[in-house]
């Protein structure tokens, strides 16, 4: 009888341990695998899981169609993790399949999804107002006289690239009216081989072009290329987020005027975080102090947590920044 009950003890502790282990499996889903912006996340994501003892994983989809998200996340339901995190290529997309994850008891963050319904918790390290006002003002401050101007955005259905397209658009029209934009946005802004030859025909049908505004970490890097193809540095001015591994030859050449971007290793990390505490069924408050975000002051309403981190991109600090890895 207590040999029974010695092996029945350890099946116990066995199983309670096995659960303790899947309660801190965390999945994130990002826009699209193979680009630098989500290879810094995902390191950031690994590091943060090693420090707390968890096991997170990134997938990233070998293109930015919503339907590999939802596929993505499907897959990590039938997983059966315990936390889900995303980077939305289409918020309206990923509700239904958000849900279906929340119904089985997952909890659910996102990043760059302020608009999405079906989480616990959106967390954002720079505000979609400032972000965009802040390109359209560096923007502005280069781009001396009149002419015309291109917005580059991931894809039409990235939220919060068109709410920084929106602020920096807005911006420019109170401020520079003697700035045009061309056409409406154009969601090239994840291919670097789609924003260069839309930068090419852009640059032949208006020669009057001042600018790129490419929200999107590799329509920086296409857009000048098209620029340095058609040797119109310092005419042609191109701003947004890039990764500074990949965008600092062109910094220091004058082909990319610089940008703001927060750090998306960053970011990896703060999934994890998030994710453990949720997991752990912590709750977040007013004044908490969340590593990688800081002190915050969430929105209970929507489930969002804004916070300014902010790093600017130039010729001072593009080398720092890609010497940490980014």
């Amino acid at each position: 009888m207590k040999k029974f009950l010695a092996f029945a003890s350890a099946i116990a502790i066995t199983a309670g341990l096995s659960g303790a282990a899947m309660a801190q499996e965390i999945g994130v889903v990002v826009k699209i695998g193979g680009i630098p912006w989500f290879n810094a996340m995902e390191e950031g994501i690994h590091k943060r899981a090693e420090e707390l003892g968890v096991t997170a994983e990134m997938i990233g989809p070998v293109s930015a169609d919503p339907a590999l998200q939802v596929q993505a996340i499907e897959d990590l339901i039938a997983k059966g993790v315990d936390v889900i995190g995303v980077v939305p290529n289409d918020e309206a997309a990923l509700e239904p399949v958000l849900k279906k994850a929340r119904d089985a008891g997952i909890k659910v963050i996102a990043h760059e999804g302020p608009g999405l319904s079906n989480i616990d918790w959106d967390f954002e390290l720079a505000s979609a107002q400032g972000f965009g006002e802040a390109h359209a003002k560096l923007f502005s401050e280069n781009a001396e006289g009149a002419g015309k101007y291109a917005v580059y955005v991931g894809s039409l259905t990235v939220p919060l690239h068109n709410a920084w397209a929106d602020a920096a658009i807005a911006w420019l029209d109170e401020n520079r009216p003697d700035l045009e934009i061309v056409g409406e946005r154009y969601g090239v802004a994840e291919n670097v081989d789609d924003s260069r030859a839309t930068a090419l025909d852009l640059i032949a049908a208006n020669p009057d072009l001042r600018g790129f505004l490419a929200f999107g970490s590799q329509g920086p890097i296409g857009a000048g290329r098209a620029v340095e193809e058609r040797r119109k540095t310092g005419e042609i001015f191109v701003l947004g987020p890039f990764s500074p591994g990949q965008g600092r030859k062109m910094v220091h050449s004058g082909i990319l005027t610089g940008g703001y971007m927060w750090n998306p290793a960053q970011a990896g990390e703060v999934f994890v975080t998030l994710g453990k505490m949720l997991a752990d069924g912590e709750e977040i408050t007013a004044g908490q102090d969340i590593p990688g975000l800081g002190v915050v002051e969430p929105d209970f309403d929507r489930h969002v947590i804004i916070t300014d981190n902010l790093l600017e991109l130039n010729k001072d600090t593009v080398d720092s920044l890609a010497d940490m890895g980014l």
